[in-house]
C-alpha cells in the first residue's frame, strides 16, 4: 500500500525544464514523490516579462491562475490569439500547441499552478509561434 506525500511550497524545486522569461518549480514529480503519470508544479512570471515560445510535447497541460493577469498567446488559423486571464481562471493547453505565457502588460508577478499528463515537465522551446 502506498503513502501520501506532503511537499511544502518552500521545498518545490527549480530542477525542471525551464523557458526564458519564467521560473518553473516542480512540486509533484518522479524525483520529488515518485509519481509515474503526473507532474504538478507552479510557474512564476515577473511583471513586464513574457516567456519564449514553447510547447509541451505529448503532455496535456492544465493551468490554474493563482495571482496576476497572465496572457496566453497562440496562433489559430494563422492569426494571433490572446487569452487574457484573472485569478481563478483555468487554461487547457493541448499537446504540441506552441504558445507564449505573457505578463508583459502587468506590474504584478503572475503565479500559476500547472498539472501535466506526463510525469515529467516536457518543455520544447521553439523559435516562434
Amino acid at each position: 500500500m502506498g503513502k501520501l506525500h506532503h511537499v511544502p511550497g518552500e521545498q518545490c524545486t527549480s530542477g525542471t525544464a525551464q523557458t526564458s522569461g519564467m521560473t518553473r518549480l516542480a512540486a509533484l514529480s518522479g524525483d520529488t514523490v515518485g509519481s509515474h503519470a503526473i507532474w504538478m508544479g507552479e510557474t512564476h512570471v515577473e511583471p513586464g516579462v513574457a516567456s519564449g515560445p514553447h510547447h509541451h510535447g505529448e503532455s496535456e497541460t492544465g493551468i490554474y491562475i493563482v495571482s496576476g493577469h497572465p496572457e496566453f498567446i497562440y496562433l489559430e488559423d494563422g492569426r494571433e490569439v490572446r487569452l487574457r486571464t484573472k485569478p481563478g481562471d483555468y487554461i487547457y493547453v493541448p499537446p504540441f500547441v506552441h504558445h507564449i505565457e505573457s505578463n508583459a502588460h502587468s506590474e504584478d508577478e503572475a503565479v500559476v499552478v500547472i498539472a501535466r499528463s506526463t510525469q515529467e515537465a516536457i518543455v520544447e522551446n521553439v523559435e516562434r509561434l
